[in-house]
Parts: C-alpha cells; sequence; structure tokens
C-alpha cells in the first residue's frame, strides 16, 4: 500500500470515528435529559394527582376520580397492598397497557418501562388513604411523542454525519497529497539526478516553515554537499593528473637513464638519484595537500580554543629557523589572544614563512598585535614580490605568479589555496599586501575571543 493511500485511510477513518462518536455523545446526552425531564414531569404529576385523590377521596367514588386525573395516552392505577383497589382508567390508546400486572411498591418508583415495543413512564407514589391504608397511585404515560422526537434527531444525525464526510474524505484526500508532494518530488528530482548525472534541487517555497519545507531544505543541503563532494573529486583527479604528471615523467625519464646507462656512466648515478628523491618529495607533499583539499571543513576535526598568538608564534618561528637556518624574528605588541584551532592556524603560518623562505634571502618578521575583537598576525618578507595584477589571483589552485620559478622552488601552486581553505574553517580572514622587488606581507585576522553566543 503507497503512503499516500495509508494517509488517506487512516486519516478518513480516524475523522469517520471521531464524527460517528461526536453524533452518539450527543444522541446519547440529548436522549438522556429528554427522557429524564419527562419521567420528572410525570412523577411532579404522580405525587399531584396522589394528593388530589387523597383530599377528595371521602367525598368522590375512586373510580370517578381516577378517569379525572387520566393522563390523555396512559393509564392511572390505584393499588392497595396485596392487589386488592379499584380498577385502572385507561386512555383511549394505551388498552395494551391495561393488561400490565399490578405490582404493588412500599416506596416511589420511577422509571421507564417498555410494552410492545413501545416507551412509557411509570411512576409509583404511596399515599394513605382515607380509611388508614397505604395505597399506590400509580401512573403509566406515553413516551411516544418524545420517542418520535428522538427517531427525527437519529435521522438528522445519521444525515449530517454522512454530509460532514464528503468533506472529510476530500480534506483528507488533499492533505494526503500535500504530505506527499515534497516526498514524490524528492524521488522524481533523485530519478532525474539519476538518469541525467546531473544535479538538481526542489524548488521550495520560502514562507513555508513547517516540517515538509525543513526537510526539502535539508534535501537540498544534502544535494549541494553531494555536488560539492562530486566538484571536488573530480577536480582532485584532473589536478592530481595534471600536477602528478611532470614528476611522474621525470622519475620514469631518470629511472630509463639509469635503466640504459647507469651501468656503464657512473656519474649519472648520484644526479638521477637525486632528481627522484627530489620529485618523489614534491610528489609526496603534492599528494597531502591535495588530500587535504579533497576533504570538507566538517571532516578536519577542528578543536577551537583560546590560544596565546605569541607562543605559538615563536614556537613556530623557532621549528622553522631550525629546519631551515633562516632568521625569523616575532615581534608581539602586549599580550595577543587568539580563538582557533591550534593546528591549523600553526599549519597556516607555515604556509606563508614558506612562501616567505622561497621567494626571499632576508629575514622574515612575524608581528602580533589586538586590533579590536580581532587579533593580527602579520608575515613580512623582504623578497620579491608579486605583481600587483597577480594579486586577485593568488588564492586560486595551482596558480604561480611565474611558472618556471615555482617549479625550480618546488611549489605546486597549492600552498595559498590550501591557506584560503584552512582559514575558511577556522574563520579567519586572509589578506595579502605586496610591492614587486619590495617584499610581501600576508596578514591573518582571527577572533581575540569566542562568539559562539552571537
Amino acid at each position: 500500500m503507497r503512503l499516500r493511500t495509508k494517509i488517506y485511510l487512516y486519516s478518513s477513518v480516524l475523522f469517520a470515528v471521531l464524527l460517528v462518536l461526536i453524533h452518539l455523545f450527543v444522541y446519547f446526552m440529548f436522549s438522556r435529559q429528554l427522557t429524564g425531564s419527562q419521567l420528572e414531569q410525570a412523577e411532579a404529576e404522580t405525587v399531584k394527582i396522589a394528593a388530589d385523590l387523597r383530599r377528595a377521596g371521602g367525598e368522590v367514588a375512586a373510580p370517578e376520580l381516577l378517569r379525572a386525573y387520566v393522563p390523555v395516552e396512559g393509564m392511572l392505577r390505584l393499588l392497595g397492598e396485596g392487589g386488592s383497589g379499584p380498577a385502572p382508567v385507561t386512555s383511549a390508546s394505551g388498552q395494551e397497557i391495561s393488561r400490565l400486572e399490578p405490582v404493588y411498591h412500599a416506596d416511589k418508583q420511577s422509571k421507564i418501562i417498555k410494552v410492545e415495543g413501545r416507551s412509557y413512564a411509570f411512576v409509583s407514589v404511596p399515599v394513605i388513604w382515607v380509611d388508614g391504608s397505604v395505597m399506590n397511585v400509580q401512573m403509566t404515560k406515553s413516551l411516544e411523542s418524545i420517542m418520535g422526537t428522538l427517531r427525527v434527531l437519529r435521522v438528522v444525525l445519521a444525515g449530517t454525519a454522512a454530509l460532514a464526510l464528503i468533506p472529510l474524505l476530500l480534506s483528507s484526500r488533499v492533505l494526503s497529497g500535500l504530505m506527499v508532494r515534497p516526498i514524490a518530488q524528492m524521488t522524481a528530482t533523485m530519478r532525474e539526478i539519476r538518469s541525467s548525472g546531473k544535479f538538481r534541487r526542489l524548488e521550495l517555497q520560502d514562507s513555508s516553515n513547517d516540517e515538509l519545507a525543513e526537510m526539502g531544505r535539508t534535501f537540498n543541503d544534502m544535494i549541494a554537499l553531494l555536488e560539492s563532494n562530486y566538484q571536488k573529486q573530480e577536480k582532485f583527479v584532473s589536478d592530481a593528473s595534471h600536477e602528478l604528471r611532470t614528476p611522474l615523467t621525470v622519475i620514469e625519464s631518470y629511472a630509463s637513464l639509469l635503466k640504459r646507462r647507469g651501468l656503464t656512466h657512473p656519474e649519472l648515478f648520484a644526479e638521477s638519484v637525486e632528481a627522484i628523491h627530489s620529485e618523489a618529495v614534491r610528489m609526496k607533499e603534492l599528494t597531502e595537500q591535495l588530500l587535504l583539499l579533497a576533504k570538507q571543513h566538517e571532516h578536519w576535526n577542528l578543536s577551537m580554543q583560546e590560544i596565546d598568538l605569541e607562543q605559538l608564534a615563536r614556537a613556530s618561528a623557532k621549528v622553522f629557523r631550525d629546519a631551515y637556518g633562516r632568521e625569523v624574528t616575532v615581534r608581539a605588541k602586549g599580550r595577543v589572544q587568539g580563538y582557533s584551532d591550534e593546528a591549523k592556524l600553526r599549519q597556516l603560518l607555515f604556509i606563508f614563512l614558506d612562501n616567505a623562505r622561497k621567494y626571499s634571502d632576508e629575514a622574515i618578521t612575524v608581528t602580533l598585535e589586538a586590533s579590536g575583537r580581532e587579533s593580527l598576525i602579520v608575515v613580512t618578507d623582504r623578497g620579491i614580490g608579486i605583481p600587483a595584477a597577480e594579486l586577485p589571483k593568488i588564492f586560486d589552485r595551482f596558480y604561480r605568479v611565474d611558472e618556471a620559478r615555482g617549479r625550480r622552488s618546488g611549489g605546486a601552486g597549492l600552498g595559498l589555496s590550501l591557506a584560503a581553505e584552512i582559514a575558511a574553517a577556522i574563520g579567519a580572514k586572509l589578506a595579502i599586501e605586496s610591492v614587486e622587488g619590495a617584499g610581501t606581507s600576508a596578514m591573518i585576522r582571527i577572533p581575540a575571543e569566542d562568539r559562539g553566543g552571537e
């Protein structure tokens, strides 16, 4: 059974059952109220008749008294203990109740009885008669008038229930359609994506804020993530094949050279091994950078915390100084704190320090200062600089200001692209200022404190 049919069936049955229960409750309450009021009225009449009979009992014969008070549709009886008393007086339309067996009651009675399928109110009131004996004044009164009213009420309630079921069934169908429509759209969209190979999103109403709209937005977010991953995968394969082709070609060439002439020309051995080792190292670094770029920021396992930026910068400068023998000066203007992921921020700092090392021969300076609610880290070198026309492109993946120079220095054009990805992940802002022939300043702005509550 399809979901739409289930929703339609369950909602229709539920509404129908509720409607029937409501009508039954209305009928039951109205019937109980109406019959109860008629029984109370019959009881009050019987008490009044008993009092009148008691007062006139010594002056008028009992049958005459009963005939004067008999109901229009019913019977009046004066009954003594043991069944004694005058014959009951019955109206012309109530002859069938005259055959009821008389029953004496010591206390007052009032109830609804059935005689040959017709309803009657029966009331028995004990009264002390003129001779001192206790007699029952019993009145049996027809309730067919209110039963007719109740029959009309049953017909009216049944008719209104039948009429109400029509819009209920229609609304259930519309409701099931509204609930299933986003799911049907998702199914159709996924089938189209599967057949065409192109990612599509659902068209949503911006004004809607219900669970179905939220499900649609979640679906669109999932499609966006899949599309992003797919594009990253395609980009990764394209970039990797493009960038790995050169080192693999170099390795293959030197390996072939060693295979052909390595045994007869020993002088080629050192040159070939050095070239193969250099290209293998560059290929390893390139692969690690590509793998990191291929990951979503959500999968980087960031650990955001308060960091002493001066301590981080001095520790990074020492590692860099020991590794490359280059002088790195750290200058801090007061105590500088930052809120970031320490490992990723250190990696970001290393990228700019490595660029400064590659394109300058003089000392590198790292300056730290607090600027309002942000902290600023500036890596400055006095190297060859970057032309102004090239600055907007430097964060593009695999972009090099000078292709030949980038190859010689071992760069693949991924460093600044990776820096931009890291900065986006940790909430930092990057800026590059450079003067060709004078040097470059790379600026990293990070929050000075946690802003998660804003």
